[in-house]
C-alpha cells in the first residue's frame, strides 16, 4: 500500500524510547483518498516510538463496507529500501507489480514484496469483498540490503492449534512453526486467534523487541491491558511472552525483531538514509511517470529503477511535494 498522505512527514528512525515496562501506543486516523476516503489506523511510526525491531511502518484498517468506503484503490506507486507486508482478515484485494506479477491477496495468505532497489505496484480490493478488514506492514531493509534487486513472496501459513489458541506465523518463528519466506533481518510475525477466557505463554528470542497490535478483544501481554487498535510494545530481554484473552475472542498481530540499530529516513514511499536518498528516489519516480521530465534525476539514468505496472486502469501516482526544507531528523 501507498502512504496516500498529501503532505507526508520525514521520519527519521532509531528506536528511541525504549522502557523497560510495556508501552501502550495508540493509533492515529489517517484517511487515504478523497471524500470516500477508506481511514486506516497507524501505529507506527509516532513520536513515542519509531521501530519495532525492522518493522517501520503499521496500518490497520477495517472492517469497511465497501459500498460506502469505495475499498482500496491503489494505482501504480514506487517504494525503495523496504519490505511490504500484507495480511488481511477479510476481503481480496488484486496485487500486480512491475515484476509482472499478479495475483489475490486473500484472508490468511502473506503477500511479501522486496522493493529493494526500486519497485512499482498497485493494489485494489476486487468486485467479490463486500467487508475489507486487514493491516498493511513495513519493514526497513538494513543498509548493506537497502539496494538488493526487487522480489516478491506469497505464502499461506499453517493453522497450528495450540491449548486455546491458534497461530499462523507468517514471518520468522515461533510455537515451533518457521515461515520459509526469507527476510534481511531477524523477525517474526504472526496471527494469534485466543479463544476467549484463555491464556498462553510463547517461548521468545530475548534479543528481540516485540509488538502485539490488537485487532478485536481485550487482551493482558506481560500484564499490561491492551484494546482494539493498540499497538503495545516490549522491549528486549524478555524469554516468554503471555497473552491471555478476557471475556471474548481476541485476535492479534505478534511482530518483533532484533533492534534494527540504524537510523532511517522515510518520506511518503520511500525509506533511505539520507535527504539526497529520498530527493533521487522522487526525482527518478517522477521522471519515469512522466510527472516532472526535468525532475532532476541523475545523468544516464535509463528510467527503469522503478518498471511498469502492466495492465493498470489507472495512472501511476505522481509524488508530493518536498517540503521546501531540507528533510533533518524529528523527534
Amino acid at each position: 500500500m501507498t502512504n496516500l498522505e498529501q503532505a507526508p512527514t520525514e521520519t527519521v528512525c532509531d528506536g528511541a524510547g525504549a522502557t523497560d515496562a510495556v508501552q501502550v501506543l495508540e493509533p492515529r486516523d489517517v484517511p487515504l483518498g478523497g471524500v470516500r476516503a477508506m481511514t486506516v489506523r497507524r501505529t507506527l511510526p509516532q513520536r513515542a516510538r519509531s521501530l519495532i525491531g525492522a518493522w517501520c511502518f503499521l496500518d490497520h484498517y477495517g472492517p469497511d463496507d465497501v459500498s460506502v468506503t469505495g475499498g482500496m484503490r491503489v494505482p501504480p506507486h514506487p517504494h525503495t529500501g523496504l519490505q511490504t507486508v500484507s495480511w488481511l482478515f477479510s476481503g481480496e484485494i488484486e496485487h500486480r507489480d512491475s515484476l509482472g506479477t499478479h495475483v489475490l491477496v486473500r484472508p490468511g495468505q502473506l503477500n511479501l514484496m522486496t522493493a529493494g532497489h526500486g519497485i512499482s505496484h498497485s493494489e485494489d480490493s476486487t468486485a467479490r469483498t463486500t467487508l475489507l478488514h486487514g493491516v498493511q506492514l513495513w519493514t526497513a531493509l538494513p543498509a548493506v540490503h537497502r539496494d538488493t534487486a526487487p522480489a516478491f513472496q506469497h505464502y499461506a501459513p499453517p493453522a497450528l492449534r495450540l491449548d486455546g489458541v491458534t497461530v499462523r506465523v507468517f514471518l520468522g518463528a515461533l510455537a515451533g512453526e518457521v515461515s520459509p519466506v526469507p527476510t534481511f533481518s531477524p523477525l517474526v510475525g504472526a496471527e494469534l486467534l485466543l479463544d476467549a477466557g484463555s491464556r498462553h505463554t510463547f517461548v521468545v528470542d530475548p534479543d528481540f523487541e516485540h509488538g502485539v497490535l490488537v485487532d478485536r478483544g481485550e487482551v493482558q501481554v506481560a500484564g499490561a491491558q491492551g484494546r482494539a487498535d493498540q499497538l503495545l510494545y516490549l522491549p528486549p530481554g524478555r524469554t516468554h511472552l503471555t497473552v491471555a484473552a478476557g471475556d471474548a475472542p481476541v485476535r492479534l498481530l505478534l511482530l518483533g525483531g532484533e533492534p534494527l540499530g540504524e537510523r532511517i529516513v522515510m518520506w511518503w514511499n520511500f525509506v533511505g538514509r539520507s535527504h539526497e536518498d529520498v530527493v533521487q528516489a522522487r526525482a527518478q519516480w517522477q521522471a519515469e511517470i512522466g510527472a516532472e521530465p526535468d525532475a532532476g534525476a541523475l545523468p544516464g539514468d535509463d528510467g527503469s529503477r522503478f518498471g511498469h505496472v502492466a495492465d493498470h486502469p489507472h495512472a501511476p501516482l505522481p509524488a508530493p511535494v518536498l517540503p521546501p526544507l531540507r528533510l533533518t531528523p524529528r523527534g
